[in-house]
């Protein structure tokens, strides 16, 4: 699949490139993503190149993925991270973070909305699932301002530093999006 950019009003989604591994680094050692996100830890470097070579930019070559980086378009800043981990069968599963300085600045919801858009309009998708451990309030209140239902709590449904963690679930539909 042949990588995109794509304008989201004030933000810029791009796919990653080399330059990005330290900035990917530096951020995934904040304890609010460890937190919910299921990194190594201790997150060290190595880990941050395995993410932009082998998940983002390789992803983007097996067709599996769609990994963008999160921008500033008038600064270049890095912002976050939007990924869509494509399945095959029409589907796709959304994750997102923010770097610490950017939170609450309407990026996420921004850039997830922007990110399916672009699934269901180019790649046409016919719904992209998004999951996050309970408790985990901050991706909720995104995943619903895109307009995703949360549908379930799922028992034990996702891995979190070796355990089994219970795992809110929603689904989005492309005449959904927005609706949040």
């Amino acid at each position: 699949m042949t990588p995109v950019v794509l304008e989201a009003g004030r933000l810029r989604l791009r796919p990653f490139t080399e330059g990005d591994v330290d900035w990917v680094h530096r951020v995934s050692l904040d304890p609010a993503l460890q937190r919910f996100i299921d990194l190594p830890a201790p997150y060290r470097r190595a880990d941050a190149e395995h993410f932009v070579r082998r998940l983002a930019v390789d992803g983007w070559a097996a067709g599996s993925r769609a990994e963008f980086l999160v921008e500033d378009a008038a600064t270049a800043d890095r912002l976050g991270r939007v990924g869509l981990h494509l399945r095959g069968d029409g589907t796709a599963e959304i994750g997102f973070w923010v770097a610490p300085a950017a939170r609450g600045r309407g990026v996420a919801p921004t850039a997830a909305a922007a990110a399916c858009r672009w699934g269901f309009a180019d790649l046409g998708l016919a719904l992209v699932e998004w999951r996050a451990e309970v408790g985990n309030d901050a991706s909720r209140r995104v995943a619903e301002k895109v307009g995703f239902r949360v549908e379930a709590t799922l028992r034990k449904r996702l891995r979190h530093r070796g355990e089994r963690v219970d795992a809110w679930v929603g689904s989005l539909l492309p005449d959904e999006l927005g609706r949040g």
